[in-house]
């Protein structure tokens, strides 16, 4: 799994953005409660929480779809995937604003996990149980990849390399990780599912946006024209007046 952070020509200074806050704080709080449940009591209580296809298929545990992104299998994986959503959600969430980065987050997130439910079905496990945020995260590294395509992040925490490039090079790992390890557990499938719905997503909101904003030039452009055509008339009824007043037609050789 590949991660980078951004360099200094992003943002970090300040307050932690409202939805990253809590984000952050419930995936750390489920965490350490699954952790002493499994280490303490012997149990997990959080285990019908993971995302098993049969039960959403066969018993309708749809809610599966999110509660699985809470969920994570070590401390790496917590610190990973948490990591990144401080580097990379901040600027997001203030780019878009809050509502919209959570409906972008939670979609990518069940996006992915509607991909590893028929990634499984058709060639894997439908009893193998996925967690973990990654889906949703990698839609959020595919999104920062897009907004900020000159952004210099570090690949790897060493490589210097543009966001743009990034974007490519995790999502060619993901599409051959998927193939490789379908079904595995490991969420090669989630990560490309959340970059895919995350891509088409964006594509169809710009998609959207263009009409209206066709619209405010046209309309800007019309404005502009009528200010352009009053200041004429404006100025010729000066000239005219001025050329009266010298007893002059203004309009005569």
């Amino acid at each position: 799994m590949a991660y980078a952070y951004p360099r200094p020509t992003g943002y970090w200074g300040g307050r932690l953005p409202v939805a990253v806050k809590w984000l952050l704080a419930v995936n750390i709080t489920v965490f350490l409660l699954q952790f002493f449940s499994v280490n303490l009591a012997r149990r997990d209580p959080f285990e019908i929480l993971a995302l098993a296809p049969w039960q959403v298929l066969e018993r309708g545990y749809v809610w599966q779809l999110v509660t699985y992104l809470f969920l994570h299998g070590g401390v790496m994986h917590l610190a990973f995937n948490m990591l990144t959503l401080w580097m990379f959600g901040m600027d997001l969430e203030r780019e878009w604003g809050t509502r919209p980065f959570l409906r972008f987050y939670f979609l990518c997130g069940v996006g992915a996990g509607l991909c590893v439910i028929a990634a499984n079905l058709l060639w894997g496990d439908p009893y193998t149980r996925t967690l973990g945020s990654s889906g949703a995260i990698y839609g959020l590294l595919l999104a920062y990849g897009l907004l900020y395509p000159d952004r210099t992040v570090l690949f790897f925490f060493l490589f210097p390399i543009q966001a743009k490039y990034f974007v490519l090079i995790i999502g060619a790992i993901a599409f051959l990780g998927s193939i490789q390890a379908a079904g595995s557990g490991i969420s090669h499938v989630a990560h490309l599912g959340g970059m895919l719905f995350g891509y088409f997503y964006l594509r169809s909101r710009l998609r959207a946006r263009r009409p209206r904003l066709y619209a405010r030039r046209s309309l800007i452009r019309r404005l502009a024209e009528q200010w352009r055509q009053w200041k004429i008339r404006r100025a010729r009824r000066k000239f005219e007046i001025y050329m009266r007043r010298h007893h002059r037609d203004p309009w005569s050789r």
